[in-house]
């Protein structure tokens, strides 16, 4: 697929009526490996535009709506970065329609990394005109991997759960993108609180559009244990960082061996960054 995209660069591609894939399939991903450390990335990638001001949201808005020739340059830049990490969240991906000229942003940015495994999560299908999509990419192959649209009044926002390891006791990676109100991030966090309740060793990542100070203590996430990133982790806007929207939550059981806000703006929101340690005797469980 990558090959053949960038060899259309100079058109605009066609839609076909065939099912889109949602998921690469995992006969050639390789076993979740014993290392000590897995490298975590989580981004906005907001549909492959370049946001480097507040004017843009106005001056560019139109590619939230048509195909754009320097798109593919962006997601290629987004994929140099992506190589360097064993699991990513993606949030803000084109499933395929026409702003993306008709490509699978998850899928692309998957092979344009050599990352083997990739999971597109559709939330909002509007048809031609866009195809909101949360993505997985993973270097390791899960032991099995859920959707889970979170409640709110408006639909379109969900979570994907992965889980590696070994079923009795396995790492849980839950990778999501909130609403923007208090009252709907309430009732999604409750949600996915009740899903990770029974697991010892959880990671959640996404854009939470939320401080983790508020996250942590005013919602039902403040039953969970969670450790946060440091408060000065802010993420948006990528040319001016003031807010920490963007998270990397872990249980304490895995260590965290480094974290970052790592300086890419190629997007209206920076990726966080994060090395964890698996448990003391976690690894010979498997």
């Amino acid at each position: 697929m990558y090959n053949r995209i960038r060899k259309q660069l100079n058109g605009i591609l066609k839609s076909t009526d065939g099912p889109r894939g949602t998921c690469s399939g995992d006969d050639h991903v390789p076993e979740f490996e014993a290392h000590r450390h897995i490298r975590l990335l989580t981004f906005n990638i907001q549909v492959g535009i370049n946001t480097s001001s507040y004017r843009h949201y106005v001056t560019r808005s139109w590619q939230h709506f048509l195909p754009h020739s320097k798109r593919i340059q962006n997601l290629d830049r987004i994929a140099t970065l992506l190589r360097n990490y064993d699991v990513v969240a993606l949030q803000e991906c084109d499933g395929g329609s026409m702003r993306s000229g008709y490509i699978n942003q998850v899928q692309y940015l998957a092979e344009a990394s050599g990352i083997p495994y990739w999971h597109q999560q559709l939330n909002r299908n509007l048809g031609h005109l866009a195809q909101h999509s949360n993505g997985l990419l993973s270097r390791y192959r899960p032991l099995d991997v859920t959707e889970h649209r979170l409640p709110g009044l408006i639909p379109g926002r969900g979570a994907i759960v992965a889980r590696y390891g070994v079923g009795e006791d396995p790492l849980v990676l839950v990778m999501m993108h909130l609403s923007l109100s208090k009252a709907a991030q309430h009732r999604q966090l409750a949600y996915i609180q009740e899903l990770i309740a029974q697991y010892q060793h959880v990671v959640l990542m996404g854009d939470l559009n939320n401080h983790a100070e508020e996250l942590l203590s005013n919602t039902p996430l403040k039953h969970s244990n969670l450790v946060p990133l440091p408060d000065t982790a802010h993420s948006f806007p990528s040319w001016r960082p003031e807010r920490a929207l963007d998270h990397i939550l872990v249980s304490p059981s895995l260590e965290i061996r480094r974290s970052e806000v790592v300086s890419y703006p190629v997007s209206d929101h920076l990726p966080i960054a994060m090395d964890i340690k698996l448990p003391q005797g976690y690894l010979e469980t498997f």
